[in-house]
């Protein structure tokens, strides 16, 4: 369905949102660590759903807004691991197709990221060196939330690239990122609970949810709830509406990074939202 103004959700819900944005608290040490996030990023009709606008914008403000944030998202896989480019305004990636020309002519000029490049350098390995595409900026499935959710780009984002599609290895990623979070720094992994893009149909787009896309979001809530990380880690055998849910496995991935960045990945998530855009799961959470 084509909106008859590109965009006019989040034109509506913009001028309140920059107000609020503004006077958002910012991170100190005394907060403690930021919680980390696996958000459903959506594409640009994002930004023609109230309803899923109001849903991140009131996600961001429930805490401290950070220091700066280093997110994963399904759409940069990338091995060896990377990092976008830090210098600020850098150029926005505009890897979807077949949308109004209004999406590809919206903006997201955050400010320098040096310093957390530097830093997430430091928690690589010894001998493992983090390579950088000084060029590539935010992908949609970074640029697309974040510009609701912090819509005055007044954080330093970094993006790293997903290196490989192995749960426990993405997990052990999380892991290294988990001291970000005590000094004030969000980390985020966007996907999409359910993305069975090739299955999409007609009745989808006009409200229907596929079983696959209900028996999958419906397992994963409950593994996330009871902190199953084995069920997860094996979501491939273990998880019913595979391969629909997850033809390819790039949009739900990003969630073992989340939870390696945990304190503790068996102890239940925090939902934060639900439902269902076009049959596909919105499920999102947050970790302590």
């Amino acid at each position: 369905m084509t909106p008859t103004s590109p965009a006019g959700a989040f034109d509506a819900f913009l001028p309140n949102a920059l107000k609020r944005s503004a006077a958002q608290r910012t991170w100190t040490e005394a907060d403690g660590a930021l919680p980390a996030l696996y958000l459903s990023h959506g594409a640009p009709p994002l930004f023609d759903d109230a309803e899923w606008i109001d849903q991140l914008f009131e996600w961001g403000q429930r805490f401290a807004k950070p220091k700066a944030i280093l997110i994963v998202s399904a759409h940069w896989e990338h091995a060896p691991m990377m990092i976008s480019g830090s210098a600020a305004n850098t150029e926005l990636v505009y890897d979807f197709g077949g949308f109004h020309p209004r999406y590809y002519q919206m903006l997201y000029p955050t400010p320098d990221s040096s310093e957390l490049a530097q830093t997430v350098a430091s928690l690589m390995p010894d001998g493992e060196e983090l390579h950088q595409a000084p060029h590539r900026g935010l992908d949609h499935g970074a640029w697309v939330p974040l510009k609701i959710m912090y819509p005055l780009a007044d954080v330093p984002v970094l993006q790293l690239s997903m290196p490989t599609s192995d749960p426990a290895k993405l997990m052990d990623i999380g892991r290294r990122l988990q001291p970000l979070r005590e000094q004030g720094v969000l980390v985020l992994g966007s996907g999409f609970m359910t993305h069975g893009l090739p299955f999409l149909t007609r009745e989808m787009m006009f409200g229907e949810v596929p079983a696959w896309s209900s028996d999958f979001d419906s397992w994963a809530a409950e593994a996330l709830a009871s902190g199953d990380t084995e069920a997860l880690l094996d979501f491939r055998h273990k998880a019913p509406g595979m391969p629909y849910a997850h033809p390819t496995v790039e949009h739900f991935t990003p969630l073992f990074v989340t939870l390696g960045s945990a304190k503790d990945a068996s102890v239940p998530v925090e939902t934060t939202i639900d439902g269902y855009r076009v049959g596909f799961s919105k499920r999102s959470f947050q970790v302590a």
